[in-house]
């Protein structure tokens, strides 16, 4: 009986000589050998061979595919099962996402609506009312000059008696009125009021109104399901250290050192209390000092996802930007003096302002030199942020806005369209007081935010849960603090001029 192998239907040829059935296999060449040809393949000495029957070669394949077929089964189906549930849920989510989008600008415009009917109410009481008051003057004076004509009447018939009758002991006695009636009752001049609309395009109030944010869409590859066993762990795979770790001490020289900006993961942009700008790596090695171009002192620095450098200067009411040496200033303010900075995921920068007079407090995101947004009120018509000037401000990973309100003593965050999310206190538990300067966020968009009254640092989780304290590194008058991607937290001692690195998260292996 002839083999399977060689059946009439499927005759396996031998891949060198293409005539003769295939008995043997070279596992290292990948090629079907006949029995003749055998030989001549294992003469080639150029390259180690491993010929085995062709039928040893059909069980390693049936192996192979056998652990292909486990693999379909257990790890790549599923997890496109997964990727489908995934996406459907995303789906329905995204759908409740733009309908709430919709009833959020429906319930402003409503707003809107009944604040302006309240305005237009008031406007029309106020007119009643110097109407009413305009009315009565102008009757109480025509009666006044009824009255005297009245008795002009009758002081001229009394001298046509008088003319007529001939009497001179009547005409003796006469007493003219008419000087008395020459002087005209006064007149009332009167400013009527006028309305002046205040002109404001279509464009101006839909910036009033409010600002979508921009679709972002970016494509992430799930190289983490199918893979997992070659893949680093993921970003939520790390956890809070329970003791943080003080790891590196700069010495920067600043009489009062502000604040810090993390470069890269080597080195860090710190300013104080002098016009200089210095970048010093983590060796406490000084690499470049940068002066401000007014000669002022920086009140805050941030660095570009381009690596270029930015400070306010709130005696200049600028923003400027450093290229490699090149300096230029990008925004210059009139009636707002900016103070802190921090650059987003997107490219964009977020200040924190004040007016000159420190009444009103705001938020202004740019693009380059656009004003793109405006962050001051919430939904209420009510001051988002206090109108004092010490306001750090961080962009987190889930676009939310944090602010660290230091005259209020609260952390402010909004989400990426300006609206209010929460407003964190403290830890009320603790009985600690809470005066937030610096703050920053890191990879899985935790808060942290320096404690003035204790010299420790809050972490918050997204929601504005309070998760502990780091209160443990032998930290003094905390002011500046940033994180590197390698989620190691930077803090600036003000009075000592020190730099800390501490480390406070760690990865599950």
């Amino acid at each position: 009986m002839m083999d399977s192998l060689y059946s009439a239907q499927d005759v396996l040829l031998c891949d060198l000589c293409k005539i003769a059935a295939l008995q043997s296999h070279c596992e290292v060449c990948n090629i079907n050998l006949c029995k003749d040809c055998v030989g001549e393949h294992l003469s080639d000495s150029s390259n180690r061979h491993n010929v085995v029957p062709y039928t040893q070669n059909l069980y390693t394949k049936s192996k192979d595919l056998a652990k292909d077929l486990e693999e379909l089964e257990k790890i790549i189906y599923p997890a496109y099962e997964k990727c489908s549930i995934d996406l459907n849920s995303e789906r329905l989510d995204v759908e409740k996402h733009y309908e709430k989008l919709a009833r959020d600008i429906i319930k402003e415009g409503e707003c809107w609506q009944r604040d302006i009917n309240i305005i237009v109410n008031k406007h029309l009481t106020e007119i009643d009312g110097m109407k009413t008051k305009h009315m009565a003057a102008l009757i109480k004076q025509e009666k006044e000059v009824l009255k005297v004509t009245s008795d002009l009447k009758v002081a001229i018939l009394d001298l046509r008696k008088i003319l007529k009758s001939y009497d001179t002991s009547i005409t003796s006695t006469y007493h003219s009125q008419n000087a008395e009636f020459r002087s005209l009752p006064p007149k009332i001049n009167v400013s009527l009021p006028s309305f002046t609309s205040h002109q404001i395009s279509i464009e101006h109030l839909y910036q009033m109104f409010g600002s979508l944010s921009t679709l972002s869409t970016t494509i992430q590859e799930h190289d983490t399901v199918l893979k997992a066993s070659k893949t680093m762990p993921c970003p939520e795979h790390k956890q809070l250290l329970d003791k943080p770790k003080l790891t590196t001490t700069i010495e920067t020289k600043y009489e009062l050192l502000y604040n810090i900006t993390c470069l890269d993961d080597e080195e860090v942009w710190t300013c104080g209390d002098d016009k200089s700008m210095r970048l010093f790596d983590l060796q406490g090695k000084l690499l470049k000092t940068i002066n401000t171009k007014s000669g002022n002192v920086p009140c805050d620095i941030a660095v570009t996802r381009s690596g270029d450098l930015l400070y306010t200067d709130r005696e200049t009411k600028t923003v400027n930007i450093v290229r490699n040496t090149e300096m230029q200033e990008i925004i210059r303010l009139k009636a707002w003096i900016p103070y802190f900075i921090c650059c987003t995921l997107s490219g964009d920068f977020l200040v924190t302002m004040k007016t000159d007079n420190g009444d009103y407090s705001k938020v202004v995101r740019y693009s380059s030199a656009t004003e793109k947004q405006t962050i001051q009120f919430d939904s209420k018509g009510q001051p988002l942020y206090s109108p004092f000037y010490l306001k750090h401000i961080s962009e987190n990973k889930n676009l939310d806005i944090c602010v660290a309100d230091n005259g209020a003593n609260v952390v402010v965050v909004v989400n990426q369209a300006g609206k209010l999310r929460f407003r964190y206190t403290g830890h009320s538990t603790s009985g600690r007081s809470f005066n937030p300067a610096g703050i920053t966020t890191d990879c899985l968009s935790q808060i942290l935010t320096l404690d003035n009254k204790t010299s420790c640092i809050h972490i918050l989780d997204q929601d504005g849960q309070f998760l502990r304290y780091i209160d443990s590194c032998d930290l003094h008058h905390p002011r500046g603090i940033c994180v590197n991607t390698k989620n190691y937290l930077f803090v600036t001692e003000c009075h000592s001029g020190k730099v800390k690195r501490i480390k406070y998260m760690q990865d599950i292996q």
